[in-house]
């Protein structure tokens, strides 16, 4: 550190001279945080001390003129960086087109990357960090609930500078991203080349899917087919292959080939022919996220790994409080008799791709044919969707102000990859919902992602919008933007225009969300592993990594499904395509699923409009205390299992 202890305390001597003991605690944090991140070409000892004593502020209207400042300018700078952002990425993530290699360098450009250097030479930052504490989560955990309004506000003005991070890393980190994404984006599988045993294509020739959703949502849309168990067993050698890395590389978006996944032998004007696989692409663009997130390690003193940033600086959640949550989940009794249930409705054993059984849900005997049809007659295609949005918002609650408002600040785009939300960073941007358009106009995979991201947005929009000052904005996490997708996503049926929930329907979506939340828990487990094991192991090459995640894989299924399905060693639990390019993103879909439920065990009898409004006005508390604020309870699992042990009493078919 430039700046040695003595002169820290002198500094921190004069200052309390000065503006007295009432301003130790921000003296004193102050002074420290500024020392951290003050190097020599800064300026020298005597620079640093000369401004420490020019620019502390204890009068309170002086403080109050000196956020509201930073307010505005934060707004203007980070919402202009974030919309030239979503520009460049346009061609990468739009179904509009050929992807070019300058669109990929675009792509790869970060606005924001200079950001850090600019603010911190510029001094800017040390203004910031000398007169806003950053606290930690426990300090905010334990204090936060006597918080004024103002002080939380500060607070997160406080966690604008957490780090000094070069430019250099910030750009190595969004070129990794960007070329995962993109790698990610293009990996779809011509579903009517593919060939079983006997030589048979078992779906359409035109159906082309992405991994890993579009191949998961089509095994779980077959549990509707009489005949589905073989076009299921199907996508499921076509995931292992995919996580093992012997898929064919000819197969990776190629339609020129047949291949047989079982056997794993490919075929070209039904003469079999040679084939390479594919080189462990998948594992090193993990393997270059993680180079990239371990290269920012140094810049964050207090928090000097990937998985402590993640947790504790954006989930706000220790990460041995969500393994807790999840192995609540995944040792439980109630799954257990829920996967007996489930064998007991299909009429066989478990197989290791019915994590994904979907039979409790309302649509599981409406076939996918007949969901196309309802979508079609309602939304053709995506411009369909958005002139039909004030309507699906009123139906859900919204008041016809309310609605019109959100859907004028929502934008819906088509999206090359499986869909996301994109949500804007000042109050005169839109949101952007993208999901997947089908060739022959909007289908009911791509409505469902639609209503999915539609929550996201909505979200976006009123946490943006409603809230009372812009450092505020947003809600705690990505779980709880996920609660709030999922609890849209749960309505689809009802927008299209099915029988709303009956006391059977609430008993089998209890099944239904613990079972999924069963699912992806062990994915995120998974996910946490790997990371863990990179860390440990930080000159993997891509082969040792791709070992390693299968090993991590087999674990967590040896433990948290092996007893339920009667297989041990499945790999299936690696097949998030999340897990590749969004570093350590999967626990954010279980923790989702149990606040989507919490949530929507209070907003039963409710109007969920107006309650989503208030709950977004909360804006960025800690989790705990906004799920406190949002439901009276901190974040459980218990509620959730008490249901589905409720639903079992009931439902034995």
């Amino acid at each position: 550190m430039f700046i040695d202890k003595d002169t820290q305390d002198g500094v921190r001597e004069y200052l309390l001279g000065k503006h007295g003991e009432d301003q130790k605690f921000r003296i004193e944090r102050g002074v420290q945080q500024a020392a951290v991140f003050w190097r020599a070409d800064d300026g020298g000892v005597e620079e640093f001390v000369k401004f420490c004593k020019l620019n502390f502020h204890s009068d309170p209207g002086r403080l109050q003129t000196l956020y509201q400042r930073l307010a505005a300018n934060f707004e203007i700078l980070q919402g202009h960086l974030n919309r030239v952002s979503l520009e460049l990425k346009k061609p990468l993530h739009l179904d509009r087109g050929r992807i070019l290699p300058i669109d990929e360098r675009f792509g790869q450009f970060d606005p924001f990357a200079h950001v850090s250097d600019d603010m911190f030479d510029g001094k800017i930052a040390f203004e910031v960090v000398l007169n806003f504490p950053a606290y930690t989560l426990a300090e905010k955990s334990e204090w936060g609930p006597g918080w004024s309004r103002l002080d939380w506000a500060t607070a997160r003005c406080g966690d604008l500078f957490l780090s000094r991070l070069p430019a250099r890393a910030s750009q190595n980190a969004a070129a990794a991203f960007s070329e995962a994404e993109t790698y990610i984006s293009q990996y779809n599988i011509h579903m009517g080349r593919l060939l079983d045993n006997e030589g048979n294509a078992l779906f359409p020739e035109d159906l082309k899917l992405i991994s890993h959703w579009g191949l998961r949502d089509q095994l779980k849309a077959l549990y509707a087919e009489k005949n589905g168990l073989a076009g299921q067993e199907m996508i499921h050698e076509v995931l292992k292959r995919i996580i093992q890395q012997s898929i064919p590389q000819q197969m990776i978006d190629g339609g020129e080939h047949t291949w047989n996944p079982f056997r794993n032998k490919v075929y070209k004007e039904d003469k079999e022919v040679p084939w390479t696989p594919e080189p462990n692409s998948r594992y090193m663009h993990l393997l270059a996220v993680f180079k990239a997130m371990r290269d920012m390690d140094d810049h964050y003193p207090s928090l000097p790994s990937h998985p402590q940033r993640k947790f504790e600086m954006e989930r706000e959640l220790e990460e041995a409080t969500v393994e807790k949550l999840l192995e609540e989940v995944l040792s439980s009794a109630v799954v257990k008799a829920t996967a007996g249930l489930i064998a007991v409705r299909l009429g066989r054993e478990l197989r290791p791709f019915d994590i994904w059984y979907n039979g409790f849900k309302p649509r599981a005997k409406i076939t996918e044919a007949e969901l196309d049809l309802r979508v079609r007659q309602r939304y053709a295609d995506l411009g369909g969707f958005a002139k039909g949005m004030r309507a699906v918002l009123q139906r859900l609650g919204f008041s016809p102000a309310s609605s019109g408002f959100i859907a004028d600040h929502i934008a819906v785009e088509p999206a090359r990859g499986a869909g996301h939300a994109w949500g804007a960073l000042m109050r005169s941007e839109r949101s952007h919902l993208r999901t997947r358009a089908a060739a022959g106009g909007m289908n009911y995979q791509g409505f469902n992602v639609a209503m999915h991201e539609l929550g996201h947005c909505v979200e976006q929009v009123l946490s943006l919008h409603k809230a009372d000052s812009y450092f505020m904005a947003g809600v705690p996490n990505t779980a709880i933007t996920e609660a709030f997708a999922f609890i849209f996503q749960n309505r689809d049926l009802e927008i299209l225009g099915y029988p709303g929930e009956t006391p059977r329907a609430r008993q089998l979506k209890a099944l239904d969300t613990l079972w999924m939340t069963y699912e992806i828990a062990g994915a995120a487990l998974v996910d946490m592993k790997a990371w863990n094991w990179l860390y440990k192991n930080p000159q993997a090459t891509p082969d040792a990594l791709r070992r390693a995640v299968m090993t991590c894989a087999r674990d967590v299924w040896n433990k948290h499904y092996a007893p339920l399905f009667g297989v041990r060693d499945q790999v299936i639990l690696a097949a998030y395509s999340h897990m590749v390019d969004a570093a350590l993103y999967l626990p954010d879909y279980p923790l989702g699923h149990l606040i989507a439920y919490q949530l929507e065990s209070y907003l039963r009898g409710k109007n969920l409009g107006k309650e989503m409004e208030r709950m977004c006005r909360a804006g960025r508390l800690v989790p705990q205390l906004w799920m406190k604020n949002a439901v009276g309870e901190e974040i459980s699992a218990k509620p959730l299992l008490e249901a589905a042990a409720e639903a079992l009493k009931v439902i034995k078919k």
